[in-house]
């Protein structure tokens, strides 16, 4: 099943180990024109460079994973510092000297290995046919649309496969004894007994009024907090297989020539549920062996054929089938090639009709006696009946054949036609939006919406779109979607006059005033109650638990588990910030009910893994610093 997946391997071999940097989850092409160019990279391995192509794609992965976790509160600011992108590099260095440790340990992965990781892919899965084999004409188009053929696409996640083997050894040795997860997992668990008292931030807002002065003093210092966001009025382009199908108007002369070549998809394999007495009699068997075998199944065919009413009982007392033979032999429906019995199983039953018994069939397993208990043919739904079906799915392979060639004569339209969009828009039958966006992405819009795309806000803000009014270039924003736009207007961010958010002034003023109040006067209780011992002022007990924090927050659980425990009670005092300042009394410390073995086991595995990871942490580090790591003259901070 492999040959499809594996077309022309060994011609692509030593290519594929050239261009493909397979990283543990980030794979990038290095373009070749770039590969003297010593402004192109961003580090070298070994003598292996990074690029900075590979650099953006891994930068751009990071930040798609941080916006569709954070959603709304996803700010792309917080990866652009300098500490982010060193981070990035060094992630990136550690991939390729792992890359490297592979290929010099000689790991490479079987291609029965390869094959299973390859059918084991959900989107490879769905091409599956009636009959179980996969749909070759769809898988190419699939890889296509990513820029690859089947050989690449195997030869990629062979290499992923074996890179994956020093983390999996790593993994796999992990160890964590029994006492030490049982006394991890029961102080995870220890309850203490704690009551409260919060002095709140509003009950102090009332007691400050800061001075004119003090307002004027903060608006001064935190002005960027009050200025209005710059905004940016767009033309827009989104170019996908999607609006590239929409704008197809395929005839029924169209429609009916893809259902002919695609009649497969419109067709469901015939059927058949059979059941089976199996008498083994394995291929390394002997001959005598094999004989013996063959004579019992003539015995069981004889008692079948004279009581063919009683084929599952006889089939439960005599079948070596263990998965069928309790069900009286049942296989219930299969198509072709989805029995394990081979083609000869498979021709047997096919061509049996209901209720009939087939005489003795030889398979790899032994002899079968199989009978037809239903027929299901095959039936090829016509044409009118599938026609919306046909529709869809023609404009989806027309659209994903389309984007291909559009996407790169696109970028070149809104480049050589600066001023406007419309060329672009008439030679692909897109059409025109318009929309008001600002640097930052907009939650009223999906996570996966190109106008929250970061690469692409930053090119509408950029100075050529907002200055010169030029289009921007076509920008890849994932899912084979481009997207081009031209800012028709632009409005600057500004600060407002202070009289103009004065009461918004005076508010954060007030806040942190309060908030400073009350973590003053909690800081002097605090000291009182740790010399008085007293309980006045404090909410009723309740018990919590790391995992069970019944309210608490965070940083106020935190405390009281780190609060002296051997003199009790004792006395913490936390700060919450705008929401006041907590004391937290603990009273007692109940102990955690001993582990259950089932618990003690899954405690044992997670804490392994976290050895695991540091492990793996320590092994990285060692094999960067024995690895020849020469980072670019180009600073990190202008590879973004």
């Amino acid at each position: 099943m492999l040959d499809f997946f594996r077309n022309h391997q060994r011609l692509m071999m030593a290519l594929l180990i050239l261009l493909i940097v397979p990283g543990l989850g980030i794979v990038g092409i290095q373009g070749f024109s770039n590969f003297f160019d010593e402004r192109a990279y961003v580090a070298s391995v070994n003598g292996h460079k990074i690029t900075r192509a590979e650099y953006d794609s891994a930068f751009r992965q990071q930040v798609d994973r941080a916006r569709s976790m954070l959603g709304a509160q996803f700010d792309p600011k917080m990866f652009d510092t300098p500490e982010t992108r060193s981070a990035m590099v060094d992630s990136l260095v550690q991939q390729r000297a792992m890359s490297d440790e592979t290929q010099r340990l000689h790991l490479t992965a079987s291609d029965d290995a390869v094959r299973r990781a390859l059918l084991a892919d959900p989107g490879i899965a769905s091409l599956r046919k009636p009959d179980g084999t996969i749909d070759v004409d769809r898988y190419k188009q699939l890889l296509a649309m990513q820029g690859m053929t089947p050989a690449q696409y195997d030869e990629r996640m062979r290499y992923t496969i074996a890179n994956q083997q020093i983390p999996a050894s790593i993994q796999q040795s992990s160890f964590t004894s029994k006492s030490l997860a049982q006394s991890l997992t029961e102080l995870a668990e220890q309850r203490r007994a704690v009551q409260g008292m919060l002095l709140r931030t509003a009950d102090y807002a009332a007691k400050v009024q800061p001075t004119d002065a003090q307002l004027h003093a903060y608006y001064d210092a935190h002005r960027n907090e009050f200025a209005t966001p710059e905004t940016a009025t767009i033309q827009y382009l989104v170019l996908s297989p999607a609006t590239l199908a929409a704008a197809s108007k395929p005839s029924d002369a169209d429609l009916k020539k893809f259902y002919d070549d695609n009649i497969q998809r419109y067709r469901t394999e015939g059927q058949v549920r059979a059941s089976h007495i199996l008498v083994n009699a394995p291929k390394d068997a002997s001959a005598a062996d094999k004989a013996k075998a063959k004579q019992k199944a003539e015995s069981l065919l004889a008692q079948v054929k004279a009581h063919p009413d009683q084929f599952a009982e006889i089939a439960q007392k005599n079948s070596d089938d263990p998965g069928s033979a309790s069900k009286g032999g049942d296989l219930g429906y299969f198509a072709r090639g989805q029995i394990a019995g081979g083609k000869a199983f498979d021709d047997a039953a096919f061509g049996l009709k209901k209720g009939e018994v087939s005489n003795i069939v030889e398979s790899d397993f032994g002899y079968h006696i199989i009978q037809a208990t239903d027929v299901k043919p095959a039936v090829t739904k016509p044409f009118d009946e599938v026609k919306d079906s046909i529709a869809k799915d023609y404009a989806a392979q027309e659209g994903s054949n389309a984007f291909a060639a559009a996407a790169t004569g696109l970028n070149d339209i809104v480049y050589e036609k600066a001023k406007s969009l419309q060329p672009a828009a008439d030679k692909y039958k897109l059409t025109i939006q318009t929309a008001t966006v600002t640097p930052k992405a907009n939650p009223q819009l999906p996570q996966d919406n190109p106008l929250n795309n970061g690469k692409f806000l930053a090119a509408v803000f950029a100075p050529d779109s907002v200055k010169e009014h030029n289009n921007t270039q076509a920008i890849d924003v994932g899912n084979n979607t481009l997207i081009a736009a031209r800012v028709t207007d632009y409005k600057a961010s500004t600060v407002p006059a202070f009289d103009a958010v004065k009461d918004a002034v005076r508010g954060k003023v007030v806040a942190e005033m309060a908030s400073a109040q009350a973590r003053k006067e909690g800081e002097a209780k605090l000291a009182d109650l740790q010399k008085s011992k007293s309980t006045e002022g404090f909410t009723s007990p309740i018990t919590v638990s790391r995992n069970d924090a019944q309210g608490l927050p965070p940083a106020a659980l935190s405390a009281v588990f780190k609060a002296d425990a051997s003199k009790l009670p004792t006395y913490v005092g936390v700060d919450l910030g705008a929401d006041g300042y907590a004391i937290y009394r603990v009273n007692g410390i109940e102990k955690a009910a001993p582990v259950a073995a089932d618990r003690l086991a899954g405690a044992q595995q997670q804490i392994a893994q976290r050895y695991a990871e540091a492990e793996m942490d320590a092994y990285l580090d060692a094999l960067k610093a024995r690895s020849k790591v020469k980072l670019s003259h180009a600073s990190v901070a202008s590879t973004n």
